[in-house]
Order: structure tokens, then C-alpha cells, then sequence
């Protein structure tokens, strides 16, 4: 399973080097994303160390942070971080449709 941790962590680290690069374009909605990309996959990385298994194919920070028993050991700030980027994950992927009048 340590290999799937390294490779969990590989990619957090490139889509962090991408939160990075639409910083400097102003591309604010495509940061959003790729942070709630980036702890989504360190929390998966966190429950295969801690599980030795696959993590579950869900998206929601707080399932993840629970289901890895991360959840209780997290600060207060770190869960209202959660709080603020968990719909960023939908509002990117499908973003409002404005009236065309």
C-alpha cells in the first residue's frame, strides 16, 4: 500500500504546483478546485497509510476525514477550511448558468 500512498502524494503535489500556476492567471475558480483536489487526495493518501486500503470513491472532505478517523483529530480552523472548500469541488465542475436575456 506505500506505493499507493507515494503515488497519492505525487499527484497532490502536482495539483498544487497547478493551484499555483491559475493563481498567477487569476483563474480563482480553478484554485478553489484543485485545493479541494489537493486535500481530497492527501486525505486519501492519509486512509490508505492509516487503513492499508484503497480509500472510497467519494468526494466529501468530511466522509473522508471520518471514514480515516482524521475527523476528531482535526482543529477547529482546519474544519471550518474543510467547511469552506467542500462546494468548490461542485461549483467548478458544474458552474451556474446565467440567463441569456
Amino acid at each position: 500500500m506505500k506505493s499507493k500512498v507515494k503515488y497519492w502524494v505525487e499527484i497532490v503535489n502536482y495539483d498544487l504546483e497547478t493551484a499555483k500556476a491559475m493563481l498567477k492567471t487569476k483563474r480563482s475558480l480553478y484554485v478553489a478546485f484543485m485545493c479541494h483536489q489537493v486535500v481530497e487526495k492527501i486525505l486519501k493518501a492519509y486512509y490508505a497509510d492509516q487503513k492499508n486500503a484503497l480509500p472510497p470513491f467519494i468526494h466529501n472532505l468530511f466522509k473522508l476525514a471520518s471514514v480515516s478517523n482524521l475527523y476528531l483529530l482535526l482543529s477547529k480552523d482546519q474544519l471550518d477550511f474543510l467547511d469552506e472548500l467542500e462546494p468548490l469541488n461542485i461549483q467548478a465542475r458544474y458552474p451556474s448558468y446565467q440567463k441569456i436575456c
